[in-house]
């Protein structure tokens, strides 16, 4: 008795259609390679991201250290016994300095934030930029 020949899967169908229209062969290990790639960049930008939200804790714990210092200095200050005009100097100083701190802190903080995303944000754009040249590169050797 005849064998019946087996039918085609849908993989053999349509390897057989690529086949026919003389497709090229896709080339899984540099498809795996670009992706790992992209990956490894993407893992990079989290680290700077989160090694700038580490700075940035840590400078916001360093302000709060050095206001609560500033205002037990300030409150021990104001209750010695004294004149009344050394009082409303040492307040005024007193909020002279918080607003100086105030400034200088907000300053380091943007200038953290800043660093921290163009750092992220310029490991992103070479690995697009070196995409870019893959995609360039391959499309030249099938030329």
């Amino acid at each position: 008795m005849a064998k019946k020949p087996e039918p085609e899967t849908f993989t053999d169908m349509f390897s057989k259609f690529g086949r026919d229209l003389k497709m090229p062969a896709v080339d899984v290990d540099a498809i795996v390679s670009h992706h790992r790639k992209n990956l490894e960049a993407l893992e990079k930008s989290i680290k700077a991201g989160a090694s700038g939200a580490s700075s940035l804790v840590a400078k916001q714990r360093e302000m709060i250290q050095g206001a609560l210092h500033e205002i037990t200095e300030a409150a021990q200050g104001m209750r010695a016994p004294g004149n009344p005009q050394e009082l409303l100097t040492k307040q005024a100083d007193f909020a002279r300095r918080s607003f100086e701190a105030a400034l200088k802190n907000a300053g380091e903080v943007a200038q953290i934030v800043r660093k921290s995303g163009t750092e992220s944000v310029e490991i992103l754009r070479e690995r697009i930029r070196e995409s870019m040249q893959e995609i360039r590169d391959s499309y030249d050797k099938k030329s």
